[in-house]
């Protein structure tokens, strides 16, 4: 050994602490030791685990079917009923803004004892206002103030309020009678919000439930009900693939809507079978379904020589959808649904 090496050494070992230097108090002795006999313990352990990883056998690679499913919807026809706190509310609003507003000029409307002023002074009589939809209530009065609704009054009823609007566009003056003999006239009444195929119970039609989103189920070979779906076939992506689905499931006649590229939602289930049976050899197999969004704009679904073995479709809102499919493709695809 030459110099040089054997002076390094010797001021190496005076800088390097030692345990049998006396100058060292215990308490840094046994901290020194506990931090060497830690290292060698962790040295120890991690050359089994090493060991063991290298010679692990790899895990079998899984294998997927990819599917594209396809949540097509009709929105709501019409608004929503209103609650009963809605309705009294939007009933103070109106007989408040007759109470606020100015007294209805007549005389600047209606020239003074023609038919038409005759006919105004005979339905104010009855109303005692005005406004037609508000009932019985003067806002000049002495009881103008009394503007709010009692328990159990049906003023604030839409039907209510339809039928007083009709009643009054009704009847009419005639021009050759001053006197102001009224006459009826036939008015076109609006389409009521429950239609027949709601009172029948037809789930096939899409003129019922106008004020929920309905969605296409259809019942596959097995007997299921679920989503139009279908595997990719060659290099087509979800969107094409949805465009598909929905002319070979429900025909040419509906005039649908692709929403986006992006699915809503998706689906993991074991796959039936006869899906990679040969091509697997005991490889675990998956179906991974992406739900696309689709709008339906006109025309209806005719299953009748369709191409994915489409057995039968319904036209159902979330709450009916959740009594026709299974717990489990429940569970996938609720949260892809609205609630009205």
């Amino acid at each position: 050994m030459n110099a040089g090496k054997q002076g390094g050494r010797r001021i190496a070992s005076l800088l390097r602490p030692s345990t049998k230097d006396h100058s060292i108090c215990n308490q840094c002795r046994n901290a020194i030791n506990q931090r060497r006999s830690a290292s060698t313990a962790a040295a120890v352990a991690e050359s089994p685990s090493q060991t063991s990883t290298a010679s692990q056998a790899p895990l079998p690679k899984q294998a997927y079917q990819i599917n594209a499913g396809v949540v097509l919807s009709r929105p709501p026809q019409i608004t929503r009923d209103l609650t009963p706190f809605e309705k009294a509310y939007f009933f103070y609003q109106r007989r408040l803004n007759e109470r606020l507003a100015l007294p209805f000029t007549r005389y600047f409307y209606f020239r003074k004892g023609t038919p038409a002023d005759i006919e105004w002074k005979q339905k104010v009589k009855q109303r005692q206002t005005a406004a037609r939809d508000i009932g019985v209530y003067n806002a000049y009065s002495k009881e103008g103030w009394n503007d709010e609704l009692l328990v159990g009054a049906k003023e604030s009823e839409p039907e209510e309020q339809l039928q007083a609007l009709l009643s009054d566009a009704e009847v009419h003056g005639t021009e050759g009678d001053m006197m102001g003999e009224a006459k009826k006239e036939n008015i076109e009444k609006p389409m009521p919000r429950v239609t027949e195929a709601d009172r029948v119970g037809d789930e096939k039609s899409l003129n019922r439930l106008l004020q929920r989103t309905l969605y296409l189920l259809v019942k596959g070979g097995d007997g299921r009900w679920g989503f139009p779906t279908s595997g990719l076939v060659g290099r087509e992506n979800l969107h094409q693939a949805a465009e598909r689905i929905l002319v070979q499931a429900g025909g040419v006649n509906m005039n649908t809507w692709v929403v986006g590229n992006v699915p809503i939602g998706h689906r993991n289930h074991p796959a039936p079978r006869t899906i990679f049976q040969e091509e697997s050899k005991g490889q675990r197999t998956e179906e991974k379904t992406f739900f696309m969004k689709a709008r339906i704009m006109a025309g209806q679904a005719n299953t009748k020589d369709n191409k994915l073995e489409v057995a039968d479709f319904k036209w159902l809102a979330k709450d009916e959808i959740e009594k026709a499919v299974t717990p489990g493709y429940w569970s996938a695809v609720r949260n892809m649904l609205v609630e009205r």
